[in-house]
């Protein structure tokens, strides 16, 4: 990063998880190596192949403490979820709630990525009434609704956001991206702070493609907390996941002034894609691109591949698992035996989709300011290609008080890559 660019901290986090809701729920499930997978019944009453998923408990019972009965009624899970997660993290960074005369917040924005959005609202309401002609009883606030922006349009109302306020789409990279893209505008001087992340709603219409395509794991339904297997040899496929994950992004003198907590600084990122070639597709990942969009992540914080003390992966728990632990060691040229810890947040909560990246980044900056690396679980059948890496790949969490650099990954369908790194604030 050039030195004349502003510095990017985080202030604030929010988070929604499977595994638990709020900081405190989240960083205690992390450390415990708690999952967040649980049998779903609607999935083996529409013979789902894949019966087990990821989803936020007891929404229902506090999300009146966020949202009016008006609002509530105007939106969906992925909203819903977006929002709680961004309140959270607004009043997390020290912020309080502005009324409805405030002014808007020029100096503030937000960019709330989600991959999918609002499709059930759409299968379950839009679609059937149009086609029964009832065209008029869709009532007013469907648009909001279904428009992939309904998450970051409905939390720009609730906190005055008057900078650039929008949402991503870019598959399982969405939140990731929507982060470094955040920082990117605050380092060039056009917003002070920006909310950044992704959230996605539960939905067996979000989740019955890629059941179609025998991407889930269809061999753990009798045993929830088993079925989300990264680098294990006998992984069978992802597990689906929802909630939202939020970081406050603030320029460094601003967050200062103010006198905020600072969790960590934003040191780079990167953004790519590897155009679908050279192995790349729309399902699998150019090797080369990953590894050139790690190291452009490197090249931007300024560091070498030996500065970085822990990787939180994108690792799902398929065939690319390997392939991405081997692009990590290339990349950062570090060698099997000298790979920094590696392990999968989606072991825990399954994969969340546009919100996958958020809710990660959101365990790695934990991670980083409380000193700690959390466990992989259910890989201690390590796939037998990793076994020369089997010294870096941490099963049960470890305290790491010295922990200073931690880097995050995402790589979505669509061969599209993100980069973050995180260092600890000094």
């Amino acid at each position: 990063m050039s030195k004349t660019e502003r510095r990017v901290v985080v202030t604030g986090l929010g988070v929604l998880s499977p595994n638990g809701h709020g900081l405190d729920e989240f960083e205690t499930a992390l450390r415990e190596g708690r999952s967040g997978i649980r049998h779903q019944e609607k999935l083996e009453e529409l013979k789902f192949a894949c019966q087990v998923g990821g989803i936020p408990e007891n929404v229902e019972q506090f999300q009146g403490e966020y949202l009016t009965d008006e609002e509530l009624f105007a939106m969906n899970a992925n909203m819903i979820y977006a929002a709680i997660g961004a309140i959270d993290c607004w009043k997390d960074a020290g912020f309080e709630m502005p009324g409805p005369d405030v002014e808007a917040d020029w100096d503030t924005g937000g960019i709330i990525g989600t991959g999918i959005g609002g499709i059930d609202t759409i299968s379950e309401t839009l679609g059937p009434r149009v086609d029964a002609g009832k065209v008029r009883r869709l009532g007013s606030t469907m648009v909001e609704q279904i428009m992939s922006s309904g998450n970051s349009a409905r939390i720009a109302g609730k906190l005055a956001l008057g900078n650039q306020v929008s949402t991503n789409s870019s598959a399982c990279n969405t939140g990731t991206e929507a982060i470094i893209t955040g920082a990117q505008r605050i380092r060039d001087g056009l917003a002070t702070r920006m909310l950044a992340g992704g959230s996605e709603g539960h939905s067996h219409y979000i989740w019955a493609g890629f059941d179609a395509m025998r991407v889930l794991n269809r061999t753990s339904n009798d045993n929830p907390g088993a079925a989300s297997r990264p680098m294990s040899g006998s992984a069978a496929g992802f597990i689906p996941g929802s909630g939202a994950g939020l970081l406050m992004l603030e320029e460094l003198e601003a967050a200062q002034a103010r006198g905020a907590r600072i969790y960590a600084e934003v040191l780079g990122g990167a953004l790519n894609c590897g155009g679908h070639r050279q192995g790349g597709s729309m399902t699998a990942p150019n090797p080369n691109s990953v590894q050139h969009c790690i190291r452009g992540a490197l090249a931007d914080a300024g560091i070498a591949g030996s500065e970085v003390d822990a990787i939180n992966g994108h690792l799902t728990a398929t065939f690319a698992d390997p392939h991405e632990v081997n692009n990590w060691s290339k990349a950062l040229e570090r060698e099997p035996g000298n790979l920094p810890p590696i392990h999968s947040t989606k072991s825990l909560i399954g994969h969340a989709l546009g919100a996958a990246g958020g809710l990660e980044c959101v365990a790695a900056v934990l991670e980083l300011h409380k000193g700690f690396i959390h466990g992989s679980i259910n890989c201690d059948d390590l796939h037998p290609e990793l076994e020369a890496f089997a010294g870096s790949i941490v099963h049960e969490t470890v305290d790491v008080p010295d922990l200073k650099v931690i880097a995050k990954a995402s790589f979505g369908f669509g061969d599209v890559n993100g980069c973050i790194i995180f260092r600890k604030f000094d």
